[in-house]
Formats: structure tokens, sequence, C-alpha cells
């Protein structure tokens, strides 16, 4: 499957308004195909994130952002169904703490980042801080603004001491975020996962869309790549990034670490 269409090179002038969210056409198989390719690729990315494990030499960070609703969770559920929970941990990003705000705005984001031999998924993150205080005007023009620049020499110190980043903005459109939110209003069982602070973020939809736009073309970097993933169609977003995981992570070229002995014919008494 050639996902490079998806990934956003230094430079690319992207417009979301233009990007189709239900756009799956690189794929020829049917969905139920496309489920079963999933489950093979859970299996090759736990073979990936177990020798990493073991290795200890390389540090993945994950990102995920994308609208209320665009399947975040859903995602980091089905993406890593199959990976064992050993060595791989899953960062949320709420509001910030009175602690937390009392500090430079990267402080709690790097104080979750990878160790050696981790993989860690952000589910939101640093992104935030370009994100909901621009369009809720929470703080001026100007500090969010010189948060560009602090991102991507951010992410560049960690990728030049060792950490492999991989960014995903999960793109719905906005009949699909109202679909998914009136489910949620639908079903009891999911009321404990409304906001109410979703109904006004989708009345600012519009401001959203080019705070993201804004984000993906300033900060999507040789180092740190953002993917615009289309993701109206469940199955087809978790296809994706399935792919792109396990083409990046086999690149590489981990493998285990050495035995401390020759070990073969060994019988233990």
């Amino acid at each position: 499957m050639k996902t490079s269409k998806y990934l956003v090179k230094p430079g690319d002038n992207i417009d979301l308004n233009k990007v189709d969210a239900d756009e799956h056409h690189i794929y020829k198989g049917d969905k139920e195909t496309a489920l079963a390719e999933i489950k093979l690729l859970n299996l090759e990315l736990d073979k990936l994130q177990k020798v990493q494990h073991a290795e200890k030499k390389h540090k993945i960070l994950i990102v995920f952002q994308g609208m209320d609703a665009s399947g975040k969770d859903g995602a980091i559920r089905n993406v890593f169904n199959s990976v064992n929970p050993s060595g791989v941990y899953v960062a949320h990003f709420g509001a910030p703490s009175r602690d937390e705000l009392s500090r430079d705005f990267l402080w709690r984001i790097h104080n979750k980042v990878p160790a050696k031999g981790e993989m860690v998924i952000f589910n939101r993150s640093h992104y935030e801080d370009v994100l909901i205080v621009r369009v809720q005007k929470l703080m001026p023009k100007l500090v969010w603004q010189n948060r560009y620049k602090h991102i991507n020499d951010f992410e560049q110190m960690l990728a030049n001491e060792g950490t492999s980043i991989y960014k995903f903005y999960l793109h719905i459109s906005n009949d699909e975020q109202r679909r998914r939110l009136q489910s949620r209003i639908n079903n009891p069982d999911k009321h404990w996962k409304i906001d109410p602070n979703d109904f006004k973020d989708r009345e600012k939809w519009g401001d959203y869309l080019e705070a993201y736009n804004d984000v993906i073309i300033k900060t999507s970097t040789n180092w740190a790549p953002w993917y615009i993933i289309p993701a109206n169609k469940k199955w087809y977003r978790d296809l994706l990034i399935s792919n792109i995981l396990v083409t990046e992570l086999s690149q590489l070229k981990m493998k285990y670490p050495s035995p401390k002995a020759d070990y073969t014919g060994m019988v233990i008494k």
C-alpha cells in the first residue's frame, strides 16, 4: 500500500478544506479484507515493538491529533490491539493543571516522552497549545505564534537524541463529526464521553480547521513529519496508520541483543 500521498513534506501548501475525509481509493479491497489485513499488521507491529523493547536503543513517539470525535481513542485501540503493554504507554493531555500552567508549556510534555526501548503514544499533545489557546483566545497571538518554532526545536532535539517521531492528524468531515456526536447522545453508555465543550467547539469548526492547517504546514518537518489521515471510514484510518507504522519501524533495522552466552543445545537439569 503506497501511503506517501498522505505524508506532508516541509513546504507543502495544504488546504484541509480540500482534503476528502472519505477518501479511500488507494486501497483496492473492501472493508472485510482491510480488517483482516489490519490484524496481520497488528502482529507485525507487536513483533517490531518486542524487538525495540529488548534492544533498548530506539525511542518511538507517536502523536495523534484531530477534531473532537475524530477517532483518536479508536485508532489507538485498534492499531495497537496486539501490542504487548510492556514498553508501550499512552499519554493523554487534557486541560493543564494549575501547576502545569505555572511552567513552560512543554514541561508536562517533556516529562512523558519515551526512553530507550519505549513506545509512547500521545492522545492529544503539545499541539493543543497552538490550537485551543489560539481558537479560544486564551493567550495573545504573539505567544502562540512563537510556539511553532519552540515545538519544531523541541522535536528536533528529541530526534537528535534518538527519538523517531510520527504524527497523525485524523481528518473527519463536519457531517461525520455531527453523526458521531449524535451517536454518543443516542447511546447512554457513551454519555460519559460527552464533554459540553464539544458542542461549543463545534461552533468554531472553521477556526479549528484553520488552526490545524497552520499547525501542519508550520510543523511538518523531516525529523517529525505529519500524516493527514482521511478518517471518516474507521477501517481505512486504521489500515493507513498500521501500514505507515510497520513500514517506518521496519526501516529502523532493529534487532535483538546478542545473547550473553551460547545456549544452543543446553538442557536444564
